[in-house]
């Protein structure tokens, strides 16, 4: 399994502030430049290191905001600076890897891409990368192949995929056709998903090729495309790179991937599923940031900061501090601080979720300094 796919892409969207994790991540250092895992790298730098065996250090390029091009190649120092695209602003997944997957076809005409995101957490490379080559050689057919989670829990804070009829492909050990995505679902409709087997996790990874998946953004939202095309035509000149992005990109439409080419090819039964039997979060919120650093003990205090200075006594949840101060806790339970120079906040994993309450109120207050 040491040798790269030789047409095959991977496209890192690396955008999004992840408000449920404030005041840890900010506009300015959102979460995929951070070590969430005690790897000693950012969940960025992870992501690469687990993509380069499968297209090569050459063959990887991230989309990501203006703001943060100087973070990301100082954490990537081998990226090429073709392979560096830049947002001028954020306007969602189906234009960020609808803009890496024109320039790449334009480029290399038959080139098949992978997308996966900056920020999520996987353990089991050698699983991950066997899902990968699977998904790749159903895309060579002409499908956009997505990798479902196999459900560890009955979760109810991802999507579903429901699978539909087995999909045969050569190279490709299990495959299945896509009946339908589901939202998040609530608890006991989570445990009937689990029960069934054909509901995997929604993990946002869609491979496919590039010209396929353009033709799928073409019949959904033909304005997006035409747009996408207009910037890639410009991509390489740098000297029309930069009025073409002034002049498009704010204009492009504003919607998720899986609303653009996902959904849609699933009713055409052009979307295809492979399974991917490995260990996945995509630290949505400090509840499942806890579960991810305490080994899933829930009497256990995660803690998280390299000069962190607790003290604990029959305490749990999760600690992060960028500070020097000590933090103790006594008695509390499934407790989440997070302690910054400039701002603290307490709550706990029930209420994790609500974290981005906050980051709204403090938008609508003005409070933007420590956004």
């Amino acid at each position: 399994m040491a040798h790269p796919i030789k047409d095959f892409y991977a496209v890192i969207p690396a955008g999004g502030v992840g408000s449920r994790l404030w005041p840890l991540s900010r506009a300015d250092a959102p979460k995929f430049l951070h070590d969430l895992t005690g790897s000693g790298h950012s969940l960025l730098r992870d992501t690469w290191d687990r993509l380069a065996p499968l297209t090569g250090p050459d063959r990887i390029a991230v989309v990501t905001g203006r703001a943060h091009r100087a973070a990301v190649e100082a954490q990537l120092p081998g990226i090429a600076d073709l392979n560096v695209i830049l947002e001028s602003e954020p306007r969602d997944s189906a234009a960020a890897i609808g803009l890496a997957a024109a320039i790449l076809h334009r480029r290399e005409p038959d080139v098949i891409i992978g997308s996966f995101a900056a920020d999520h957490v996987i353990r089991g490379t050698r699983v991950f990368e066997f899902a990968v080559r699977d998904a790749v050689e159903v895309a060579r057919e002409g499908y956009v192949c997505t990798i479902g989670i196999t459900p560890s829990e009955p979760a109810v804070g991802f999507g579903y995929i429901k699978r539909g009829g087995e999909l045969i492909v050569d190279g490709a050990r299990d495959a299945s056709l896509v009946e339908r995505f589901v939202e998040k679902p609530d608890l006991e409709t989570a445990k009937q998903y689990v029960a069934d087997r054909d509901y995997l996790w929604n993990a946002g990874m869609f491979i496919s090729r590039a010209d396929v998946l353009l033709a799928e953004i073409a019949a959904s939202n033909p304005e997006l495309y035409a747009g996408l095309i207009a910037l890639a035509e410009a991509w390489d000149d740098r000297d029309l790179r930069g009025p073409a992005v002034d002049r498009i990109w704010p204009t492009l439409p504003k919607i998720a991937i899986d609303y653009v080419v996902a959904e849609p090819a699933a009713e055409r039964g052009r979307l295809a599923v492979v399974p991917g039997h490995f260990d996945w979060d995509d630290v949505g919120d400090f509840a499942s940031l806890a579960k991810l650093n305490s080994g899933g003990r829930k009497n256990d205090l995660a803690i998280l900061g390299e000069n962190a200075r607790i003290l604990s006594d029959a305490a749990s949840g999760i600690v992060v501090s960028h500070t020097n101060r000590v933090i103790s806790l006594i008695g509390v339970k499934d407790i989440v601080v997070v302690d910054t120079p400039d701002a603290l906040l307490v709550t706990t994993s029930e209420h994790a979720q609500r974290v981005k309450g906050v980051v709204d109120a403090l938008k609508l207050t003005g409070r933007g300094d420590v956004l």
